[in-house]
């Protein structure tokens, strides 16, 4: 069996606005410790276990273009641009068809695309195990071990070992209280949900035409046009039609044969400004600021300017300062979640800066 990459890479990235928008979201901003691309860094770190010609992007018409420019050895045909977005189960279950068709014993690794992982030899033995796993028909899913109480993650309870670091999984819980967090981090059975997925292409279909039987059919609707002259017509006025919901809450919670597999690999979601902080290199006041930037009297502080311009402040404190073209953010690092409600309000707005 041939391992295969699919990267989602169709989000919108909203709380990384204003430097994330619509036509550039996060995934294609250099906002980890690289100055490449999150989208990049996270298809760089698949090539030592996964063959270029095996990863796949599942991304929308509308950023299609401009992964290609970023990723130019990949084929365009290993670019699977959505015609609308439909969430993950959708979208997952569209490439799995296509590989499917391509290599009926193919093995997916569902990974996101703007997610930072540090210990890479780490993460390539948990893939390792979840591809055994997969091969075995379990649909696998890779959990973290936490390393704080955080109510902003899913999370996975794990059960019985299966086989040596492939557990039972038992439930997936949406995002706890502080007073669970808590409860969950001192427990040794409670991990992070990453949102990475392992399963053949076979088994993932499987599961979607018990539990998902309405985008089972679009799905076949779709794959009886693939290489006609009508594909890509059929393919936007199926897609559209197609049941949105998560993988997550369509197959996983629901079926019976999900493993996964604990790990640790200095992971994050990379979810906000203030993960975005944490991560960077700071200078001696706890400061990620542009070079040339000047600071006086301030510290933990994340600010990103623009290169024709001198970047200043006094007396700020914990502060996020993002300056673009036609925005400017300012706003208490901590509160680095409500960038969300900024981007809501345009939207309400009619105003088209998101």
């Amino acid at each position: 069996m041939k391992l295969y990459a699919i990267i989602m890479a169709g989000g919108s990235g909203t709380r990384f606005w204003p430097a994330s928008r619509k036509k550039n979201p996060k995934q294609l901003l250099p906002l980890g410790p690289s100055e490449r691309a999150l989208l990049v860094d996270t298809a760089e770190r698949l090539l030592p276990i996964i063959a270029r010609e095996r990863i796949y992007v599942a991304t929308s018409e509308l950023l299609s273009d401009r992964i290609a420019e970023l990723l130019p050895d990949l084929p365009r045909e290993q670019i699977l641009a959505e015609p609308v977005g439909r969430n993950t189960a959708p979208c997952i279950g569209w490439a799995a068809s296509i590989l499917h068709e391509r290599d009926p014993d193919a093995v997916l690794a569902v990974m996101p695309s703007d997610h930072i992982v540090q210990d890479l030899p780490a993460l390539h033995r948990a893939i390792e195990l979840a591809e055994l796993a997969a091969k075995g028909g379990s649909l696998v899913t890779m959990g973290i071990r936490p390393t704080r109480p955080e109510t902003g993650f899913g999370y996975l309870e794990m059960g019985e070992e299966l086989a040596p670091g492939v557990h039972r999984a038992l439930r997936f819980i949406e995002k706890p209280d502080l007073d669970r967090a808590v409860e969950f981090y001192r427990s040794s059975h409670y991990l992070w949900n990453a949102g990475m997925f392992f399963f053949q292409a076979r088994t993932i279909l499987d599961a979607i035409d018990e539990f998902l039987p309405e985008l089972g059919e679009g799905l076949r609707d779709i794959g009886k046009a693939r290489g006609t002259p009508d594909e890509l017509k059929v393919l936007r006025e199926r897609f559209a039609t197609l049941p949105e919901i998560s993988i997550d809450h369509g197959v996983m919670e629901r079926a019976s044969n999900v493993a996964v597999i604990p790990v640790s690999c200095g992971w994050s979601d990379l979810g906000s400004w203030q993960a975005a902080w944490e991560l960077a290199d700071k200078d001696e006041n706890d400061n990620v600021l542009p070079e040339g930037a000047i600071a006086i009297d301030s510290s933990g502080c994340y600010a990103i300017g623009k290169k024709d311009k001198v970047l200043a402040i006094v007396g700020m404190k914990d502060m996020v300062i993002v300056d673009t073209d036609d925005a400017l953010l300012i706003l208490p690092r901590n509160r680095s979640q409500d960038v969300r409600a900024i981007v809501e309000e345009l939207k309400a707005r009619g105003d088209s800066r998101f």
